[in-house]
């Protein structure tokens, strides 16, 4: 007879959160106020943490929203952050910020991701990077970092595609560390098999003149420049707004600049 697994209790998941951000009981106790011996009980399911006492936890130990609401249903209790669809009516003011974004942004392209780097809404100015890629990888669910690095995505026009996957990668690995999501690792495992791509950041000579680690891209025209910036809804309480991220694309020289903008011209 197959024995189902037991669930996962919140200590143990306390406990590896703690882990996971490199701290001691009692680095932790000093900066949540709560005594050691009490998160030692906590962990080792000698005490029961209240609703309250979970929380406070999780923000001390930075935890996402979603895992937040992991460990109150280990403890017994409702989940407290919800996870509204972006096509729901309540997250109608979210998408219209968004798409005043991606609009006012051209003729430089930028995405919105989710948490798997699963793109969710781009801006047309997107076809100047991602002219040439393979249809099939362009399809929803499209991921954006499979499209940036796949041998049929942009990966051939990359021209320091070395140095880009490289920090691409470890961008994937962070993200991955923090959250502790399993597919974001599959993922990377993936990517670091595409031919060209580095597994780790590649430090070539005069790298240290650079402000930015540039994203260049080869044109018709001439090489294309980029560097981007994220950014994310710092005061989100719904699962799914927490992890959407905006990745904007600008123009690193004047050339780039022009060219971007005599291709939105030329749009009818």
């Amino acid at each position: 007879m197959a024995v189902a697994p037991q669930p996962t209790r919140v200590g143990e998941l306390l406990r590896s959160w703690r882990q996971r951000r490199n701290l001691t009981q009692l680095q932790l106790s000093l900066e949540s106020a709560v005594s050691a011996r009490h998160l030692s009980f906590i962990e080792t399911g000698r005490a029961q943490p209240s609703r309250e006492m979970i929380v406070h936890l999780a923000e001390q130990l930075d935890v996402p929203l979603r895992e937040r609401n992991r460990l109150l249903l280990a403890a017994g209790y409702a989940p407290s952050y919800t996870e509204r669809p972006l096509g729901s009516e309540e997250m109608t003011p979210i998408r219209r910020a968004l798409d005043r974004f991606l609009r006012a942004h051209e003729p430089y392209p930028a995405v919105v991701a989710d948490r798997h780097w699963t793109l969710v809404a781009v801006n047309d100015a997107l076809h100047v990077l991602t002219d040439g890629v393979a249809p099939e990888l362009l399809a929803p669910p499209a991921n954006g970092l499979r499209v940036m690095l796949h041998p049929s995505g942009m990966a051939p026009r990359i021209a320091n595609l070395a140095e880009y996957s490289g920090h691409m990668l470890q961008r994937l690995r962070r993200r991955a560390a923090l959250t502790a999501d399993v597919e974001l690792v599959r993922l990377h495992d993936e990517l670091a098999s595409y031919p060209g791509v580095a597994r780790e950041p590649v430090h070539h000579e005069g790298a240290g003149a650079e402000i930015v680690l540039p994203l260049r891209m080869r044109h018709p025209d001439g090489d294309l420049t980029f560097l981007s910036t994220v950014s994310t809804f710092g005061t989100a309480v719904d699962v799914t707004l927490s992890e959407l991220a905006i990745e904007a694309f600008y123009p690193a020289n004047a050339a780039t600049a022009t060219t971007l903008m005599r291709d939105i011209s030329a749009v009818p």
